[in-house]
């Protein structure tokens, strides 16, 4: 007795293309999303994960995850602007829950809260906003180690005075205990320019040979179906 056994699996070329240009165009969008967050403060890298079965399932083998290397730091003046000079993240209080952020671009509203561009209240490692009991007259009076302890100087006493530590967190929510907190500086994405050009070009080819692919295959089938019609 003999047993065969095996998978065959046979499909028409118009439909293996259409599903690799749909692939490649989500790459592409991908890398045109990492380009536009270049010049972004906080922005990371969105890398792209293509399953070895993707040639089969289609855009149902990509997935994301994001590169959550540092990226550039440069100073900015501004003495509310901190930067995170290793992996982590800032929490805000927003209306739908805590969001992590590596935007520290930070100010003061007139009740002490110290907010980020969307006034959203800034978390502290208590996990309660954080307030200054002293109103700074000046940015300048509000001073942040790299461990994120936040003081005020308060012009009464004419003393330093501490008033909450920031809540740096890493992806999982766990705190980060040396998050090395640069004051008066922004974190630029972690994006390179060259690199993303560089990955783009044989997502281009790919598509393009898949085109072509198409075209031919729609132009037999079309060449089928004339000289069927003309022999009926």
């Amino acid at each position: 007795m003999k047993i065969n056994g095996g998978v065959r699996y046979c499909e028409m070329g118009m439909k293996s293309s259409i599903r690799a240009m749909h692939l490649q165009s989500e790459l592409l969008g991908i890398t045109n999303e990492n380009i536009e967050g270049f010049d972004k403060v906080g922005y990371q890298r969105i890398e792209p994960i293509v399953s070895s079965f993707s040639e089969f399932i289609g855009i149902h083998g990509l997935s994301k995850t994001v590169d959550d290397k540092v990226g550039r730091i440069m100073s900015s003046g501004k003495p509310l602007d901190l930067a995170i000079a290793s992996k982590g993240y800032f929490q805000v209080q927003t209306p739908n829950g805590v969001r992590i952020t590596r935007d520290g671009r930070f100010k003061v509203d007139q009740e002490g809260y110290l907010l980020d561009l969307e006034d959203n209240k800034v978390l502290a490692d208590t996990g309660m906003p954080i307030k200054m009991h002293v109103l700074p007259s000046n940015p300048s009076k509000v001073v942040v180690n790299n461990k994120g302890k936040i003081s005020v100087f308060n012009d009464n006493t004419k003393k330093l005075e501490e008033v909450a530590t920031l809540g740096i967190v890493d992806s999982t929510g766990m705190a980060v205990l040396r998050p090395d907190i640069k004051q008066g500086f922004n974190e630029y994405s972690n994006v390179s320019l060259q690199n993303e050009f560089l990955s783009v070009m044989p997502v281009v080819r790919n598509f393009e040979a898949n085109r072509q692919i198409f075209i031919m295959e729609s132009t037999n089938l079309q060449k089928a179906i004339s000289q069927l019609s003309s022999t009926s």
